[in-house]
């Protein structure tokens, strides 16, 4: 005989605002912006900003994320004003990808 299921809304919306999956993603986070601080550039003795990208990295939480604002999410951020351009690159300088590199390689 087959087994039956059905899906509860309710339920499901509870498991994705739940504690467990807070804290496992808040975890996941860390652990990228562990990577990142790790891939991070550094800029030489005549960058007057060496370090500052490398030292702004932060994790920030919420049980109400998402597009509908309706599960657990974590963010990994750079508040360096230039993270994009660190991130992307410029006609100028390559991109290095530290944020998509950190994913790939911390939120196992």
């Amino acid at each position: 005989m087959a087994a039956r299921f059905k899906l509860s809304r309710k339920g499901v919306g509870q498991l994705l605002r739940s504690e467990m999956i807070h804290a496992d993603l808040v975890r996941r986070a860390h652990e990228i912006e562990s990577a990142a601080v790790a891939l991070s550039p550094v800029g030489g003795s005549g960058d007057p900003h060496s370090g500052q990208y490398k030292s702004s990295w932060s994790v920030d939480s919420t049980t109400r994320g998402g597009r509908r604002r309706d599960r657990a999410a974590a963010y990994v951020r750079n508040g360096a004003y230039y993270a994009r351009w660190v991130e992307y690159g410029t006609e100028r300088v390559p991109a290095h990808h530290v944020l998509l590199r950190a994913a790939r390689a911390g939120g196992r």
